[in-house]
C-alpha cells in the first residue's frame, strides 16, 4: 500500500542520493548486498539478546538501504534480471532473519509462547506472500498489491520491538498479532487478485480459440457464366 501512496516522495529523496553513490562508482548489487548483510546480522546478533531498541534502528537503517538501490538503478538508467532476482532474494532473507530472531526473543527472553506464534506466523506467511506474487508473474498473472507489503511489514514489526525497546509493555505481541491477521488478508487478497487474471486470461484465450475456429467468410459470388447446355444456337440464351 505504501508502495502506492508514499512513492513519489521517497524517489524525491532518495533519487539524488543515488546518483551520488553512482558516481561514487557503487553499484546497485553492491548496496543490495550490503544492506541486507547489515540487517541479518544485526536482526541475528541484537534481538535474541534482548536489545530490542539496538535492533529495531540498526535493522531498520539497513533495511532503507533497499530503497537506494531502486535509486541508483534510475540514476544508472537501467536495472538487470539478476539485479531483480538479487533483490528480491534478499528481501526474503531479510524478513526471514526479522522474525526468526523476534521469535527467539519471544521464546528464549521473553517466555512468551504466544508472542513467538504470532512471530513465527508472520515468518511463513511473509515468505508465502512474496512467493505469490512472483510465482504469478512467473505465470504471465499479475498478484501485485494487497493491504500490507514487505514496507508495511517491517514498520509494524519495528514499531513493536521499539517500543517494548522503550519500556512500553505488550507492544511486541500485539503488533505482531495485528501482523499476522493482516498478512493472513494480504494473502487471501493476493490469492483473489491471481484467480481474477487467471480467468481473464482464459476468457481472452476461448475468445480467440472461437474466432480461430469460425470459418472465413466465402466472397459475395459473382454472376456465374450459364452451362454449355443453356446457350442456344446463336448466342441466344433460353
Amino acid at each position: 500500500m505504501l508502495n502506492i501512496f508514499a512513492r513519489a516522495s521517497v524517489s524525491r529523496v532518495t533519487d539524488p542520493i543515488g546518483r551520488t553513490l553512482v558516481r561514487a562508482g557503487l553499484t546497485p548489487n553492491a548496496m543490495t548486498v550490503i544492506g541486507t548483510a547489515g540487517a541479518v546480522a544485526c536482526a541475528l546478533a541484537f534481538f535474541p539478546q534482548g536489545l530490542l531498541l539496538w535492533g529495531t534502528f540498526t535493522v531498520w537503517g539497513f533495511a532503507m538501504l533497499d530503497l537506494l538501490d531502486g535509486a541508483m538503478a534510475r540514476a544508472r538508467g537501467y536495472g538487470t534480471p539478476f539485479g531483480a532476482v538479487l533483490d528480491a532474494t534478499c528481501d526474503r532473507l531479510v524478513d526471514g532473519a526479522l522474525f526468526a530472531a523476534i521469535a527467539w526473543w519471544c521464546f528464549v527472553v521473553d517466555h512468551n509462547n504466544r508472542a513467538a506464534a504470532a512471530a513465527l506466523i508472520c515468518l511463513v506467511l511473509a515468505q508465502v506472500i512474496s512467493y505469490v506474487k512472483a510465482r504469478a508473474e512467473a505465470s504471465g498473472l499479475e498478484a501485485d498489491g494487497g493491504l500490507i507489503e514487505r514496507a508495511e511489514r517491517l514498520i509494524i514489526a519495528l514499531v513493536g520491538t521499539g517500543l517494548h525497546g522503550l519500556g512500553v509493555p505488550w507492544t511486541v505481541e500485539i503488533t505482531l498479532w495485528l501482523l499476522a491477521v493482516l498478512s493472513a488478508v494480504t494473502l487471501i487478497q493476493r490469492a483473489a487478485a491471481v484467480a481474477k487474471a487467471a480467468r481473464a486470461v482464459a476468457a481472452r484465450q476461448a475468445a480467440e480459440t472461437a474466432e480461430s475456429a469460425e470459418p472465413p467468410a466465402s466472397p459475395d459470388a459473382g454472376p456465374q457464366a450459364p452451362l454449355a447446355g443453356d446457350v442456344q444456337p446463336g448466342g441466344a440464351q433460353p
